[in-house]
Formats: structure tokens, C-alpha cells, sequence
């Protein structure tokens, strides 16, 4: 009976065993299998800008590994944060991404009334590009380097007007920036979205910009609009005959692009994992860098942890821009 009594138990516990093996298989298999329908990357930014631009290389170059189809989905406004709160409140599963720009960490200190915490609310796969912002003119404004261009605006205080993709964007905290350093006073036009201001910079609507050099570098090379100087603390491999804005007369001011991608939180690992994967073996082609250098981006593929720690070190950098220049 004793033995009898073993027996049984020993076969419940195969039984039991067998079973969450069985229940664990389909859980291995989904993440095997992931993705399996397109996955979204959502652009927080109008199409033309930066950001889009190269959002649209990156996801091409992904889809052809990823083993689904990567679409960009444009969702541009509110400084750029109904993008990312579109990725926020998405479901967890890998197939709603953000392309993730400065304007993420600047929201954080800028934007009234968030709704998510840009670290917390976002799980970070990986950086795939930095940059720089370059300074343009239109083409019809007589200056022709940083320091004509100040002299020029004081001149006229409140007479030029220069764009952005709109209030909280990186761009626009490019120039406040560069306001708050200056002295210069000009009015402010904010855009749904960089590309737009970019079209109109081009049709001499607005005087000037920092635009993403993504974005800009076909337009100053082609004299459809004039570059003046690059934001980073180097200059930019693709205009390389551009001095940085502090080289060109305005010392400490340094201002960096940057992309990469974001996924909502609690995704889980394994997926993240092969996103970063198939992202850092994206960024490390030969051709896909010799392409994106020709866009003025230089790829940076790290971890998802070295992305965090960026994001994370972005917040801080651009919470005391905010407050150095005032911006309200």
C-alpha cells in the first residue's frame, strides 16, 4: 500500500513537471519567434526632419534582419510628446517602438503637466546615432559667419525670427541656448515639427534656425539655405569646413544630436535584447555608416544600459539649459 501510495505521488510529480513544461514552450517559442507582424517606430516629429530621416534609414536596415517589417509611423505636436506618449501607453510587446531625440529628456524639465516620466516610462534598447545641430541662415541675410550674425541681430532686436519644431523642441533649446549666451533677441516661431520649419526657412519665410544636420546638410550644400557653424564640442564629419559655434565666437556653447531607440516599459528582455541585436548589427555596416555620414549622423551603438545611462544624463544636462536661458 506504502508502495503503492509513492507510486501515485512520484506520478502526479512527472505529471505536474510535464505540464509547466508544456505551459513554458509557448512562451519560449513567442519569444523565438518575435517579431511576428510589423512593428511600429513611431517618430515624435513631422516627415523631413531629422529625426525622420533617420528613423526611416535605420528601420529599413532593421527590417531586413528583424525578420518583419520595421514602418515609421510620424506623430508629430506638443513639443513632440504625443509621440512618445503614444509609445508610453502602448502595449509592452516589441511592436511599438520610439525613435527617441533629445526632445524626449528636455521634456522633462520643459513640458508642463507630463503625463510619463521619459526614464521611467521607457525601456531603452539601444543609441544609434549622434550629431550635431548646425546654425542656418536663409541665404538672403548678409551675414555670412556667427559673429556678423550677432552683431546683425542687435542691430535689429526683435526684427528676425527663427523656427523650430516647436516649443520644448530640441531645436528650439538649441537657440534659446544660444539667446541666453548672446544677448541677441529674436522672435521665436515654433513648428509642428522640424521639417516644417525647415521648408520654410528654405522659402525665406523665417531668418534662421539650428537645424539637425540629418535634415540640413543636402540644403547647405545645395545653397538652398547658408550654414554658419556646427553645435557640437567637435566639428561635423559631414560639413567639416563648418567651425563649431564656439569656435566661431561663442566659447562653452556645445549642444549635441542624438537617436536612438525605445520601447515602453515592462517589455520583456529577450525582446528588447534582440533589438538591440539586430540594431547594433544595423549601425555597425560599413555601408549603412558610410550612408549615414552622408546624412551628417555618425553612428553610436551601445547597450540598452548604455542608452539608459545617456537618457538618464541628458535630463540633467538639459533641465540646467532650461534654466540658464529662462525659458518658460
Amino acid at each position: 500500500m506504502k508502495l503503492l501510495a509513492i507510486h501515485v505521488l512520484m506520478s502526479i510529480r512527472g505529471a505536474a513537471i510535464a505540464l509547466l513544461c508544456v505551459l513554458a514552450l509557448p512562451m519560449d517559442l513567442h519569444a523565438q519567434a518575435y517579431p511576428v507582424r510589423p512593428v511600429r517606430l513611431v517618430v515624435a516629429s513631422s516627415p523631413g526632419s531629422g529625426v525622420d530621416i533617420v528613423a526611416r534609414i535605420v528601420a529599413a536596415r532593421m527590417s531586413e534582419t528583424l525578420g518583419a517589417q520595421m514602418v515609421v509611423d510620424n506623430r508629430p505636436g506638443a513639443g513632440a510628446t504625443l509621440g512618445v506618449l503614444n509609445v508610453v501607453k502602448a502595449a509592452p510587446d516589441g511592436y511599438t517602438l520610439l525613435m527617441a531625440a533629445p526632445s524626449l529628456t528636455i521634456s522633462a524639465s520643459y513640458a508642463r503637466d507630463l503625463t510619463y516620466d521619459p526614464v521611467r516610462d521607457l525601456a531603452p534598447v539601444g543609441q544609434a546615432t549622434t550629431g550635431h545641430y548646425v546654425l542656418v541662415t536663409h541665404p538672403s541675410l548678409p551675414v555670412n559667419s556667427v559673429k556678423e550674425l550677432i552683431a546683425f541681430t542687435k542691430a535689429r532686436p526683435g526684427q528676425l525670427n527663427c523656427g523650430s519644431g516647436g516649443n520644448g523642441n530640441s531645436t528650439h533649446l538649441a537657440m534659446e541656448y544660444f539667446k541666453s549666451m548672446t544677448g541677441i533677441d529674436l522672435v521665436h516661431i515654433p513648428y509642428k515639427g522640424s521639417g516644417a520649419a525647415v521648408t520654410d526657412l528654405i522659402a525665406g519665410q523665417i531668418h534662421l534656425m539650428f537645424a539637425n544636420i540629418t535634415a540640413a546638410v543636402p540644403h547647405v550644400k545645395s545653397g538652398k539655405m547658408r550654414g554658419l557653424a556646427a553645435s557640437g564640442d567637435k566639428r561635423s564629419l559631414a560639413l567639416p569646413h563648418l567651425p563649431t559655434v564656439a569656435e566661431a565666437g561663442v566659447p562653452g556653447y556645445a549642444v549635441t544630436s542624438w537617436f536612438g531607440i525605445a520601447a515602453p516599459a515592462r517589455t520583456p528582455q529577450e525582446v528588447i535584447a534582440k533589438l538591440n541585436a539586430v540594431l547594433t548589427t544595423a549601425m555597425n555596416a560599413r555601408d549603412m555608416r558610410d550612408r549615414l555620414a552622408g546624412e551628417g549622423a555618425e553612428p553610436a551603438p551601445g547597450s540598452p544600459g548604455d542608452f539608459g545611462k545617456h537618457l538618464a544624463r541628458e535630463v540633467a544636462i538639459w533641465a540646467k539649459v532650461v534654466k540658464s536661458a529662462g525659458v518658460q
